[in-house]
């Protein structure tokens, strides 16, 4: 099992698609943010290998965030086809009024 010392083991990699909305106009920002997710839902969860894709909304902080999971070993794969269809999400993201700092991360995951 891949880890990153030896006590601390991985068995999953996670892309994470992370923005800012605003309230403003009967946030119309998230609802744009959304309605591009679903655009592109069904080519991320055709990526080989894909175990789950989690939206994540937080009305507090304004958070938009999306996190697509695949097995450690498949996860390379996707990351030589650059997290496809990464970029023309995120382009969308920052053409929509009202969305800011768009950013991405990558990051393993481990039950407990």
């Amino acid at each position: 099992m891949p880890n990153v010392t030896p006590n601390v083991e991985f068995d999953t990699v996670a892309r994470e698609w992370r923005c800012k909305w605003k309230d403003e106009d009967d946030k119309a920002s998230l609802v744009a943010a959304q309605k591009a997710l679903e655009e592109i839902l069904p080519e991320v969860k055709a990526v080989d290998g894909v175990k789950s894709v989690q939206r994540i909304v937080c009305g507090g902080c304004l958070d938009f965030k999306v996190i697509t999971s695949l097995p450690a070993d498949k996860f390379g794969a996707w990351d030589e086809k650059e997290f496809a269809p990464e970029k023309a999400f995120l382009e969308k993201l920052k053409s929509i009024p009202g969305i800011d700092t768009v950013e991405t991360q990558t990051f393993t995951i481990m039950p407990m």
